[in-house]
């Protein structure tokens, strides 16, 4: 029996929450920027807390890669709430490292965007 792969649902299945959820927001008079970010952090969470429950029940899970992914790609803060809330990764160091990188790297991204403006 072959193994299923869960990437391109994840990533499909996200890339349309975030898109409609985009759309939303913009109906709402929102900037393209900010219906982004909370889009793909609040997605990001919901995931988060997605996993969690199959952790729970030992079903299959999301991939810690599509996790990394979704924080890389802007949702950073639903990733740290969704591990506050859901209590979930928190104790796997490898996963932490890597979470805090990606942390690192968009706070970095941000200073040099912010010292850009001021310029």
């Amino acid at each position: 029996m072959t193994k299923h792969n869960p990437y391109p649902f994840y990533l499909i299945s996200t890339l349309c929450l975030v898109v409609l959820a985009v759309l939303l927001l913009g109906r709402l008079r929102v900037p393209l920027l900010v219906s982004y970010l909370a889009s793909i952090s609040g997605i990001t969470f919901l995931i988060y807390g997605f996993d969690k429950g199959r952790a729970v029940k030992n079903q299959g899970r999301v991939p810690e890669m599509i996790l990394h992914g979704l924080a890389l790609a802007g949702g950073i803060p639903g990733a740290f709430f969704g591990q506050l809330v859901f209590r979930h990764k928190t104790r796997k160091w490898k996963f932490r490292i890597v979470f805090i990188l990606i942390f690192l790297l968009q706070i970095a991204a941000l200073i040099y965007y912010w010292k850009k403006l001021q310029a």
